[in-house]
């Protein structure tokens, strides 16, 4: 059993493909299944159930994770060890919503750079479905979420911070000049929200069913940027961090809206499996982002 071997297996077990797993990995398919059926021969097991084009993990396969990345992560572990003389190098992988990587993550990886200049990273947009499996994989190293909890008993997570939310119109919005504006104000209205900045959309949304608001029309767009922009046109209102849209209000393109119910903030969450081993370097990418987001 090699570590090359188990590396590919944690990518097929959280891609669910062969073929994708080659794109990530830059090798061919070919190369994907002739490791992943050395390993079934090694072990005697099935790892894969193979339907038509689909695949999924057997329980076998499922044992397996805990363990490859508990071997993977010794690798880590021993090289980081062993070439303490050296300057620290490789990849930190990390998932986080748009908001919190337009606005903090370029603070935190300036001054990771002073102590790691030659750690490179691989930035995702963070999708909570995936997260779970993402790290139990190991295919993640942290991850952050704008939520206020996240309910996995293989995850830890940690609160670093309280985003405020604020809901925002154009200037010549109805709203815009109403006194005080409740969530029955919402009531026929279209509303914009970004479909990759997590855990507050579906707070809100939430918040929308229990007090039977009905909103003419719910927009998720694939970014902050085009929120801010549909709503600067006049399209729609839209609930968003406060920090996401400081700029645009300070130059009257955006309206706060008076909102007097409930106050709206989303928890900044720093997620990891519970059996990570953290490296040094990842240690300090972590204290790092406390500091900055705290």
């Amino acid at each position: 059993m090699e570590i090359r071997q188990l590396k590919t297996f944690q990518t097929v077990a959280q891609l669910l493909s062969f073929n994708r797993a080659a794109q990530v990995l830059n090798y061919a398919q070919s190369t994907v299944s002739a490791q992943i059926k050395l390993l079934e021969q090694e072990l005697g097991v099935s790892l894969f159930e193979r339907l038509g084009k689909r695949i999924t993990l057997t329980q076998e396969g499922q044992k397996l994770i805990r363990y490859a990345r508990k071997m993977v992560d010794m690798e880590q572990e021993t090289l980081t060890e062993m070439s303490r003389k050296e300057e620290p190098h490789g990849s930190i992988s990390v998932r986080i919503p748009q908001t919190l990587s337009t606005y903090r993550l370029p603070d935190i990886l300036q001054q990771f750079k002073t102590h790691y200049p030659k750690v490179s990273f691989n930035v995702s947009t963070c999708a909570s479905y995936t997260l779970e499996q993402e790290l139990k994989a190991g295919i993640i190293d942290v991850a952050f979420l704008l939520a206020d909890s996240i309910n996995a008993l293989d995850l830890q997570s940690e609160v670093l911070a309280y985003e405020p939310l604020i809901l925002v119109a154009d200037p010549n919005h109805p709203l815009a000049t109403k006194p005080k504006v409740t969530v029955q104000d919402l009531q026929g209205e279209s509303i914009l929200l970004p479909k990759h900045d997590c855990g507050y959309k579906m707070q809100f949304e939430t918040m929308l069913s229990e007090r039977q608001v009905k909103a003419a029309t719910i927009t998720e767009l694939n970014s902050i940027e085009a929120v801010k922009q549909c709503v600067i046109r006049g399209i729609g209102i839209t609930i968003i961090p406060q920090i996401a849209v400081a700029k645009e209000i300070a130059h009257n393109q955006l309206t706060p809206l008076a909102w007097t119910d409930d106050t709206i903030e989303s928890a900044v969450l720093m997620i990891q499996h519970k059996d990570k081993w953290i490296s040094p370097v990842l240690k300090t990418f972590m204290d790092i982002s406390r500091e900055v987001c705290k």
